[in-house]
């Protein structure tokens, strides 16, 4: 009898501590550990990507306009000059020499043809002696002009203000008119030519920013602005040429350099942004789970806009201050329960 009350003892023993055993919850009653992010309003920029090439403000080949020897050089090769300033003297003996003899034949020109209009008056010479006179002292006239141009041409100085290039030519050496001297170039501002596609042609107009980064600086950019929108479109690119003025102080931009640039578009203030892992997609829909009321998951389509780095504009279906989930988003369904620790 004793062994029998034992045994059905120790039976309500096991009865009863398996009772006391908590039960694993079922699936989807657990709140889901998610990291979560609070939508915010920020201004940002819609920019499209191009390449192009660098080009001076502005570039000028110096030639001699006459035949002469060079008679001083008053420039440093990559020397900065400002307009005006001499660069070359070519010798002007034989221009002085002209221009005195020029003067003397108009002088001879002139008093002869006030010679033959005083006999026309008692017709003492035929008219076309006196229009042949005439004749005479205006081409006199002209070629003391012509002459003293050619004097103002035998000193060559600079057209604006740049940096001068290479020296072509050396001290005491024979030039013809044509011959090439140097050059100069002027490089700040620089300019930025790109072709833009035509679909962006309703959205482009002068004054528009662009940022500018050249092979030469990794990691540095520049800052431009549109001057220049041509009229046409390529037929073949389907594409128009775009020029920006680019502000270059310490010379680092050279003519012909390939540039990356991002043309800014539009301009958005107030645009809601979240971080595009926030964003699911199934076919073309996008959706996002909004933490609702009591910490539950809310399933929500939205529109996307502007792609920015790790970030996505919302155009419709989020307001800010409301709160996404951006890790976990696969672990949860729609009324879910969550427990959210916010992204830093």
């Amino acid at each position: 009898m004793k062994k029998i009350i034992c045994l059905s003892f120790a039976a309500v023993l096991i009865v009863t501590g398996g009772c006391g055993k908590k039960k694993p919850p079922m699936q989807g009653g657990w709140a889901i550990n998610v990291v979560a992010f609070k939508s915010v309003a920020q201004p940002i920029e819609e920019k499209i990507s191009l390449v192009g090439t660098m080009a001076a403000n502005e570039s000028v080949e110096i030639k001699s306009e006459i035949d002469g020897v060079v008679e001083s050089i008053e420039f440093e090769e990559g020397q900065s000059v400002n307009k005006g300033q001499l660069l070359f003297q070519i010798d002007e003996k034989k221009l002085k020499a002209k221009l005195a003899q020029s003067e003397a034949n108009l002088k001879m020109a002139a008093a002869s043809r006030k010679r033959y209009e005083q006999l026309s008056q008692s017709k003492s010479v035929s008219g076309q002696e006196v229009d042949q006179a005439v004749a005479t002292y205006e081409a006199n006239a002209a070629t003391v002009e012509l002459t003293k141009e050619e004097l103002k041409d035998a000193t060559v100085q600079a057209p604006f203000e740049g940096v001068m290039g290479a020296r072509l030519v050396s001290l005491g050496q024979f030039v013809t008119k044509g011959t090439k001297l140097t050059s100069v170039v002027d490089e700040n501002p620089m300019k930025a030519q790109f072709n833009v596609p035509e679909r962006y042609l309703g959205v482009l107009k002068k004054g528009q920013k662009v940022t500018i980064e050249v092979a030469a600086y990794s990691g540095q950019s520049f800052s431009g602005e549109v001057y220049f929108i041509s009229s046409e479109v390529d037929e073949l690119t389907r594409t128009t040429l775009v020029k920006a003025l680019v502000s270059n102080p310490d010379s680092k931009l050279k003519s012909g350099m390939f540039a990356t640039l991002k043309l800014i578009i539009s301009v958005k203030d107030n645009a809601v942004v979240i971080p595009e892992t926030a964003i699911m997609y199934q076919g073309d829909v996008a959706s996002v789970f909004i933490v609702g009321a009591e910490n539950k998951a809310e399933q929500r389509q939205v529109t996307t806009g502007i792609q920015l780095a790790g970030m996505v504009e919302i155009a419709s279906g989020i307001k800010e201050g409301e709160v996404v989930v951006v890790e976990g988003v696969q672990k949860i369904r729609p009324g879910g329960q969550l427990n959210v620790r916010f992204k830093e």
